[in-house]
C-alpha cells in the first residue's frame, strides 16, 4: 500500500522505526508537540495536510493519523478522496502504552494523573503531560456547571471526590519505550518526580498499536476507519472512543 501518515512528533522515533521495516510505502508529516495547546489550530493543520494530500494527485490507499482524540483536535477531520485511519485512543498515552485496556488501568481512577515518555520529554519545554481523558469523561466542569446538571448536593459530592483523588494521587507515570533506554530520560524523570515529591512509577511501553497502524493491521476494535466523505466524531467513552459519521 501507498500511505500518507500524519502524526505528532512525540511519536517520531517509534513511527520511523516501524516505517523503516514496514512493507508499505509512506509519505510522512509530523506536527509539533506544542500544537496540542490549541486544539482548533492543530485540527486546522491536520486538515490542511489532508487537503494537500488530496491535491497532490498521489494515489494513496489511505491517510493514517498518529493521534487520539487529543483534546478534540481530530474531531471533524475527514477527506472526500481518501479513507482515514485513526487509533481508538484518547491521546498519545494510549499509543505509548499499546492498548486501551492498559490506559484505562492506569488512568481510570485519576484522569488527571501526569505521565511522561521519551518522545514527549525530548520535545518542547514541558516534560510531562496530563491525560486529556478527564475532559472526555465530563470531569472538567466547574461547581456551577455541576449544580446546573445535578443539583447542589450532588455537585458538592462530585467536587469533593475529584479534589480528594487529585490530592491523594501524587504519582508520575513514566512510560519506558523500547530502544530508548540509552537516552537517559527515565533517570531525569525519576529525579524530577523526587524533587516534586511525587511517587515515580515506571511502566513498560508497547509499540503494538503503532506497529499495527503502520503495517495496516486495522482491527476495528482498535482503529476507526473513516470512509471517504465521512468525518471523525467523538464518543468520549473507554471502549470505542471515536466513530465516523456522514458530513451531510
Amino acid at each position: 500500500m501507498y500511505l500518507k501518515l500524519i502524526a505528532c512528533n512525540v511519536l517520531l522515533r517509534e513511527i520511523c522505526r516501524e516505517v523503516a521495516a514496514s512493507p508499505h510505502t509512506f509519505d510522512l508529516y509530523f506536527t509539533e508537540k506544542g500544537e496540542h495547546e490549541n486544539c482548533d489550530r492543530l485540527r486546522s493543520i491536520i486538515q490542511r495536510e489532508i487537503r494537500s494530500a488530496e491535491e497532490s494527485g498521489k494515489p494513496y490507499d489511505a491517510i493514517l493519523l498518529g493521534y487520539g482524540l487529543c483534546g478534540n483536535a481530530t474531531v471533524g477531520l475527514g477527506s472526500d478522496t481518501f479513507s482515514l485511519v485513526l487509533p481508538r485512543a484518547h491521546d498519545c498515552c494510549t499509543l505509548f502504552l499499546g492498548s486501551k485496556r492498559k490506559f484505562q488501568e492506569l488512568f481510570a481512577s485519576n484522569p488527571s494523573r501526569p505521565f511522561a515518555a521519551p518522545g514527549y520529554m525530548e520535545r518542547g519545554t514541558e516534560p510531562f503531560q496530563t491525560s486529556l481523558s478527564r475532559k472526555f469523561l465530563g470531569l472538567d466542569k466547574s461547581y456551577e456547571e455541576y449544580v446546573a446538571l445535578y443539583g447542589e448536593e450532588n455537585a458538592r459530592y462530585i467536587m469533593e471526590t475529584l479534589s480528594s483523588k487529585t490530592a491523594e494521587d501524587q504519582t508520575l507515570v513514566y512510560i519506558a519505550m523500547p530502544g530508548t533506554e540509552h537516552l537517559g530520560w527515565e533517570e531525569r524523570c525519576k529525579k524530577e518526580a523526587e524533587e516534586k515529591g511525587k511517587r515515580f512509577i515506571r511502566v513498560e511501553g508497547d509499540t503494538r498499536l503503532i506497529h499495527n497502524l503502520v503495517y495496516g493491521i486495522w482491527d476495528p476494535e482498535e482503529f476507526l476507519l473513516v470512509p471517504r466523505g465521512q468525518k471523525i466524531a467523538p464518543l468520549y467513552d473507554w471502549d470505542q472512543v471515536v466513530i465516523s459519521k456522514s458530513q451531510l
